[in-house]
């Protein structure tokens, strides 16, 4: 569901676009990720780190694409967000021996520090992927394509890493709570 609820302002951003224009996306996508914001607090009484650096850095982004009427902003957040991530995995992991990923899912579930270690670095390694994948359609082929790949093309793989890395977890679950998981 919180899944679901993160990709909201990407679909406003996908169905504004195909009806008027990158500008007019833009601006939707700030309106939909405060309107995501609001929901998500509502329902969680909470806000997740990730989603405030996304909300500044769609704000700003989006912002100065819409002030500016230049889309080269806009296509720079997807590269900028997937950086800060890189940043914030690696730091926690080698900085601070502190995994961002066992932080988030450590009080739900039990694993070995090393398999916390590896997950946490594999999604860092995938965020700086699909950062320089960004930078690569944002600026060498078209708008559209552009749009096509930040909604479907993202989306897609941050699914299928999502899913290979629930696949990954569940290896390395205790038998009893992996029993519990099958009923």
């Amino acid at each position: 569901m919180k899944q679901l609820l993160e990709f909201f302002p990407l679909i406003v951003f996908f169905i504004v676009y195909k009806m008027y224009d990158i500008y007019m996306a833009s601006g939707a996508l700030i309106a939909a990720t405060a309107i995501m914001l609001v929901i998500y607090y509502c329902v969680y009484k909470r806000i997740e780190k990730s989603h405030l650096i996304t909300f500044l850095a769609v704000v700003v982004f989006g912002g100065l694409t819409v002030a500016l009427h230049n889309d080269v902003f806009i296509k720079w957040k997807v590269t900028v967000i997937y950086t800060l991530f890189t940043v914030i995995l690696l730091v926690s992991q080698f900085g601070f021996k502190a995994p961002v990923v066992k932080k988030m899912l450590g009080k739900e579930i039990v694993l070995p520090e090393r398999v916390w270690n590896r997950i946490n670095l594999a999604w860092a390694v995938f965020f700086a992927i699909c950062a320089i994948s960004n930078l690569y359609v944002a600026f060498w082929l078209s708008q559209q394509i552009w749009v096509d790949f930040k909604v479907f093309g993202l989306f897609g793989a941050t699914l299928l890493f999502t899913i290979g890395t629930v696949v990954y977890i569940y290896r390395y679950l205790p038998k009893e709570t992996a029993d519990q998981n099958k009923d």
